[in-house]
């Protein structure tokens, strides 16, 4: 997901650290250290990416000669990085921060036109924004992973004066005029500073600055109340605490080691927490029906008491800025500057692949009712409700065609599979990932590496590793930018850092983290959003690594998933956790193959459906029950119920945070994605050649060039839906 704006931050994921020669979580490898985080203000946003595991382990990789001393002082990879600030520290070096980018702005204003260049005025402007986003990044980073509730809730209000004054000057008039004194000139720009310009004067359009003083007000108080109404959103997903208690016989057909790991309860009852790490089991693997609907009602009703109202008052304040600015919906105004351009051509996108989908997915459908006949009789309810289709999908998957998750991930060891896959992006992408030890970070069980250009052993970046949950912490996931690469006003390059944030199952002493099929290939795809973001040769902020258009974002990402479903490459990741020589069977990957589509139609008009919801709510005229219109679409669309007394659109962060009428991009992207891919599968998934062609042409440009440009150079021919229709079992028309 990512949030658009002008001062915004960017995330990823991160890892714990595994003994390889052990196999077993050891301590001893993390240098404990009490402290928090920092987060990256960009331009386009967050980066939200579903991701169920990811931890990591180079031990393998790198020697003891490799690594520091124990004993010496961390150092950050960035001096723009601080983890140890106090909440009253927070406060004060926001203000300050701000107070010194106005004094940078003022100087800007009081020049005379007739000495304005290009470098003193809209590049000027642009260092000033970026500055701000460096010197403050970590203060408002810290309410994701901080343990510390107060200096949470100092960073989330540092994070609402940081947006509300962003707000302030994208909204002033003075600003506005210096930098249309500069373009009065008509100097002749190219490249990226031409489109620089040529972004920011479209800003400052887009937020009302061509209205009068009166509507420009408007534009303004509107924008700062979206930014309070999206910061509450977002806090208040991140403080539930709710969860199911469970008798033990409501825990039949979970494993074992997901059981044992539980917090038991009074009364011989287990607590099961809403988080992924024991949500998305559960409900695969739980056999009772009525303690899977209970669950469920939980997880969509998280913050519903309060987060629907924040979410109806945003759509309304959207629409409201829209017709303000001459919009006919907030739709037309967010789409004005993404690769789809116009409502219309989302919604035509849209139909035609939920038509494509539509009987496949009422057959999918059918089997699932019939398996659910078979397990609970004929006298049983038959109709598959929401909180059935995980355990059935997962029930088919081991009745149908014998494939186990839970024995499946038994061959996905987390230390192997981490070495195998930093591997292929290494040798593919032509980079050298090293371990920093000790490493500055926030956590102890947080991880750092540099990245190097393999044929020149130049340092290009940096990626930290966060991946098990704690109290307080972001629960989801996502990649963050916490140093965005750049020019510098000295001429130098700025070294990007990125990290990855999330929340899987901690490994223990003599229990090891096991990827099922599904945790890799999201592995793969949050790794393909850290490179982007770290191999970024931009020269401005605005266009640096994922700051791309929203509907383009992803699809870097969604092709490097593929790797995961290539015999020869998941050979390469295997290895019995008993036994890592003992390689996952031929037969049992090719029944892997075999079901990556057995309920593509069901999945897909999911996707269908939250692209379709997301666009209703932001081109009606007028959204009275946001609840109402949800469970409309989902039957319509999806055709499976919403479970009556639920709230989903309370936790759909992506509505809140960004992709507010752009969560087709998922969609969109993919496209993209799967044509890009093309090239790879003429050459080879692991060809070096291709993939310093990809890295030079779609990862270092970030949106220095236009991503229809990028897509083309690639491709060396237009795009087309061919590969896509392929890829989720449809044949092109």
């Amino acid at each position: 997901m990512a949030k658009t704006g002008p001062l915004r931050l960017r995330g990823t994921p991160g890892a714990t650290l595994l003994d390889s020669t052990q196999g077993f979580y050891n301590k001893k490898n993390f240098h404990s250290m009490k402290g928090e985080t920092m987060l990256r203000f960009d331009r386009s946003g967050w980066v939200w990416c579903a991701l169920s595991v990811l931890a990591l382990n180079l031990g393998s990789l790198f020697t003891e000669e490799q690594a520091l001393s124990a004993q010496e002082k961390p150092q950050p990879p960035s001096g723009h990085l601080n983890f140890f600030v106090t909440p009253e520290q927070i406060g004060r070096q926001c203000r300050f921060a701000m107070e010194k980018a106005e004094k940078r702005y003022r100087k800007l204003i009081e020049m005379q036109d007739a000495k304005r260049t290009f470098e003193n005025t809209p590049a000027f402007f642009q260092y000033v924004e970026s500055n701000l986003g460096d010197e403050s990044g970590s203060l408002v980073f810290l309410k994701y992973v901080s343990t510390d509730k107060e200096v949470r809730e100092a960073s989330h209000e540092c994070g609402i004066m940081l947006e509300q004054f962003m707000v302030e000057i994208y909204t002033r008039e003075d600003l506005y005029t210096a930098l249309k004194g500069y373009a009065a000139k008509g100097e002749r720009l190219e490249g990226e500073d031409k489109k620089l310009l040529e972004k920011i004067l479209l800003e400052y359009r887009r937020n009302g600055l061509e209205l009068d003083a009166q509507e420009r007000e408007k534009i303004k108080a509107l924008k700062k109340r979206l930014v309070e109404l999206e910061a509450e959103f977002g806090k208040n997903l991140i403080e539930v605490k709710d969860y199911l208690a469970v008798t033990r016989e409501e825990l039949e057909g979970l494993p074992e080691d997901f059981i044992e790991r539980l917090e038991p309860l009074e009364g011989g009852k287990f607590k099961v927490t809403l988080d992924y790490p024991d949500y998305r089991p559960f409900m695969r693997n739980a056999k009772s029906g009525d303690a899977r609907r209970r669950l469920q009602e939980k997880y969509h009703n998280r913050a519903a008491d309060k987060n629907v109202k924040l979410l109806e008052e945003a759509i309304k304040l959207r629409r409201e800025m829209a017709e303000i600015l001459g919009y006919p919906t907030h739709a037309h105004y967010v789409l004005e500057d993404r690769m789809a351009k116009d409502p219309a051509r989302v919604q035509e996108f849209l139909e035609r692949l939920r038509s494509r989908l539509n009987e496949k997915a009422e057959e999918e459908l059918k089997e699932l009712s019939s398996l659910k006949k078979k397990e609970r009789g004929p006298q049983a309810d038959q109709e598959i409700r929401l909180w059935d289709i995980a355990y059935y999908r997962n029930l088919l998957k081991k009745t149908k065609y014998d494939l186990d998750e839970e024995k499946l991930k038994e061959y996905f060891p987390l230390e192997l599979v981490t070495q195998g896959m930093l591997s292929i992006y290494q040798r593919v992408l032509g980079l050298v990932f090293r371990e920093v030890k000790p490493p500055y970070t926030w956590h102890p069980d947080v991880q750092l590496f540099e990245v190097r250009n393999a044929a020149t052993g130049e340092l290009i970046g940096y990626f930290y590793m966060d991946l098990f949950p704690r109290e307080g912490k972001f629960k989801h996931a996502a990649a963050f930018n916490l140093v965005q690469g750049r020019r510098l006003e000295d001429g130098s390059y700025q070294k990007p850092v990125s990290a990855i944030v999330a929340n899987l199952n901690k490994p223990a002493a003599g229990k090891p983290s096991l990827f099922k099929h599904g945790e890799l290939r999201t592995f793969f795809h949050e790794f393909g959003h850290i490179m982007h973001q770290v191999l970024t040769k931009a020269r401005y902020t605005r266009f640096s690594g994922t700051t791309v258009a929203r509907d383009f974002v992803e699809a870097p990402s969604q092709m490097m998933e593929n790797w995961i479903w290539d015999a020869q490459i998941l050979q390469s990741l295997s290895g019995h956790y008993k036994d890592l020589t003992q390689k996952i069977p031929d037969a049992l990957v090719q029944r892997m193959v075999e079901v990556r589509n057995v309920d593509s139609g069901l999945r897909y008009l999911g996707q269908v459906f939250f692209a379709s919801v997301d666009m209703a709510y932001h081109t009606k005229p007028e959204v009275k029950n946001s609840t109402e219109l949800y469970g409309e679409l989902r039957k319509r669309i999806a055709l499976i119920e919403m479970t009556p007394g639920t709230h989903p659109q309370a936790s759909f962060g992506h509505l809140m945070g960004g992709y507010d009428a752009a969560y087709y991009g998922y969609l969109w992207s993919k496209v993209y994605a799967e044509d890009m891919l093309t090239r790879f599968e003429k050459r080879g998934l692991l060809s070096k050649e291709v993939g310093q062609e990809y890295r030079r042409l779609i990862l270092e440009p970030g949106s220095s060039v236009e991503e229809a440009d990028q897509i083309r150079k690639f491709l060396g021919r237009e795009p087309n839906e061919e590969a896509f229709l392929r890829s989720i079992g449809l044949k092109p028309s």
